[in-house]
């Protein structure tokens, strides 16, 4: 295999399957780790996974996903999307080419949803293709 890139999922999105299936669906977060495997395997590279439901851990996974060698990183922050400047230096100082992704369309839902504090700390933003936004996210690091 080639370079390893990292999925960050943040708050409640251990619940995928449970919370909210009218916005989510009724796909598992291990459902999504498969689909990704699969994808990540057909381009020849490497994937790790991360979900926390606390901020300190997400940041703690970024710095320590920069100090050793990661290539990329796709990062969904669930609420901490629009509400965490620490989550977003943690990105911007990185140094890691991020996209941020959503599952749901963050612009067709309630507006606090409508601002990303993260958002400008990555490359790209995905929103509103269910899981495979994280597939096209994946195609979009590894093509760097």
């Amino acid at each position: 295999m080639g370079r390893e890139f990292a999925i960050l999922n943040g708050p409640n999105l251990d619940r995928l399957g449970k919370r909210e299936p009218e916005v989510y669906g009724t796909a598992t977060l291990t459902d999504l780790e498969d689909r990704v495997r699969a994808e990540a395997s057909a381009l020849g590279v490497e994937v790790s996974f991360f979900q926390s439901n606390h901020e300190g851990a997400l940041i703690d996974r970024i710095a320590a996903l920069a100090d050793g060698g990661c290539a990329g990183l796709v990062i969904n922050p669930g609420g901490l999307t629009h509400t965490s400047v620490a989550l977003r230096d943690a990105v911007a100082g990185s140094g890691l080419l991020a996209v941020e992704v959503h599952i749901s369309n963050i612009y067709r839902r309630e507006a606090f949803r409508h601002t990303s504090m993260t958002a400008p700390a990555c490359g790209a933003v995905i929103s509103g293709l269910g899981f495979d936004g994280y597939l096209a996210a994946l195609r979009y690091l590894a093509a760097r």
